[in-house]
């Protein structure tokens, strides 16, 4: 008598970083190489872990959802997860969701930093005058004895409350989607906005996109900011209404500095390139030097527990 044995398969796992590149990642598992290209690397069936292409769009990361109905875990390599939300119906029962909180906290914190400086002290006037080969001297302001409102306080949040921490701001409030207190200070809610923004002279969006910050920053919002105040956007374009921003930026009342628009990118002629006082980068808070070494870490991590049958980091909500 002849007796057989049937050994499943390796779970597939997809990667937009090749594995080979990766440090410490389990046997056992089956790695597939997907960037975001048309082709798929293998049947989206069988996979079971999927990490979703960093800063490829929505498109890309909801593209395969609906042939994965063996996927366990869908890991995106950003903070915010509004790019795979609309495919996230498309998923079954038990699926886990995880960010990638400890990736981009230093280097979008930094990023923060340097929008403030530079909106403050004038950089892109100087730069411009450099450029007409002019000399524009005179009085900045400065960010020490600043008071600054977080709006959006987890660990990127926090991560740049760190960073402010020697420059001797008068004042730092925080603001989440529920009250705590914390060794720095109390917390506060969204519902504490209007007593709090008249009080800021910089105010730093950090938080996630969902419906209660679709829209959160419109023209009650910017109207609540005292004259002068700088809006810093590091969180999502769809956090701020554009349209009562530019009406204010117009007017020479605030200041903004936005790593983020709506939309975005940014369309050439949009009256948003030229608007007064406005400092633009292209989405780069976490598209650093230290970026690929924290992800690579993170899922190295990840796929060990979860080739071990050990509980995922990280899971931001579970399917079903």
């Amino acid at each position: 008598m002849t007796s057989t044995t049937n050994t499943a398969p390796a779970p597939d796992v997809w990667l937009p970083i090749p594995a080979d590149g990766i440090e410490g990642l389990p046997e056992g598992l089956n790695y597939r190489f997907w960037d975001g290209g048309q082709d798929y690397p293998a049947d989206p069936a069988h996979c079971a872990f999927y990490v979703v292409p960093y800063m490829k769009g929505p498109e890309v990361a909801v593209r395969p959802l609906a042939g994965m109905s063996s996927v366990q875990v869908v890991q995106t390599l950003s903070a915010g997860i509004d790019h795979v939300e609309p495919g996230l119906g498309l998923l079954p029962a038990g699926v886990r969701l995880c960010n990638a909180k400890g990736v981009h906290e230093a280097s979008t914190a930094e990023l923060t930093l340097a929008l403030i400086l530079a909106s403050l002290r004038g950089f892109p006037g100087f730069v411009h005058g450099q450029d007409k080969e002019e000399w524009r001297s005179g009085f900045y302001p400065a960010l020490a004895d600043k008071s600054v409102l977080i709006v959006g306080y987890g660990s990127i949040g926090s991560a740049i409350e760190d960073r402010l921490a020697p420059f001797e701001c008068a004042r730092v409030a925080r603001v989440a989607r529920s009250a705590r207190t914390t060794a720095r200070g109390p917390v506060h809610t969204l519902d504490d906005l209007p007593t709090l923004l008249p009080r800021a002279d910089i105010v730093i969006l950090s938080t996630p996109l969902n419906p209660s910050t679709q829209g959160l920053v419109d023209a009650d919002f910017l109207a609540a900011m005292p004259d002068g105040a700088l809006l810093v956007n590091v969180a999502r374009g769809g956090v701020v209404d554009t349209k009562s921003l530019l009406s204010e930026l117009e007017s020479g009342r605030l200041l903004a500095a936005l790593d983020v628009t709506d939309p975005e990118p940014l369309p050439s002629g949009h009256p948003l390139w030229h608007a007064p006082n406005v400092l633009i980068t292209p989405h780069v808070g976490g598209s650093t030097s230290a970026f690929l070494p924290r992800a690579k870490r993170l899922l190295s991590g990840q796929l060990s527990r979860f080739a071990a049958g050990e509980p995922v980091h990280n899971v931001v909500r579970t399917i079903g």
